[in-house]
């Protein structure tokens, strides 16, 4: 499997912008999804996740400003993200949620950058 994360970018604090990962492998289907992220000097978190039939669950810090969705037609996981401030600021991966079968902590994609900054 091969995660293809796309969208980041540098946005000012307050902005807004929706990452895209392109999941390869027909798994994905059945998987629960997770968005995580990786700031500066500081471990891997996780954002949220999203089940295949959509039911999503986030971690308190990220509740009222993320939204996670997926289309399992285009094998593809989404994050949207308002609000954003500068501690927002991190690499943002997608994989398998934690809890999963398919979960393997030693595959990722080289994740795509967000940058909040004025």
């Amino acid at each position: 499997v091969q995660f293809e994360e796309s969208g980041g970018g540098l946005v000012q604090p307050g902005g807004s912008l929706t990452l895209s990962c392109l999941v390869t492998d027909g798994i994905f289907k059945i998987g629960t999804m997770a968005w995580y992220r990786q700031a500066p000097g500081k471990q891997r978190e996780l954002v949220g996740t999203v089940r295949n039939n959509g039911v999503t669950t986030y971690e308190d810090s990220m509740a009222d400003r993320f939204t996670i969705s997926r289309d399992n037609a285009k094998n593809s996981v989404y994050l949207k993200m308002n609000s954003l401030k500068p501690e927002d600021t991190a690499v943002y991966y997608c994989n398998f949620a934690p809890h999963s079968s398919y979960y393997r902590a030693d595959v990722w994609g080289q994740g795509t950058r967000v940058t909040v900054s004025s």
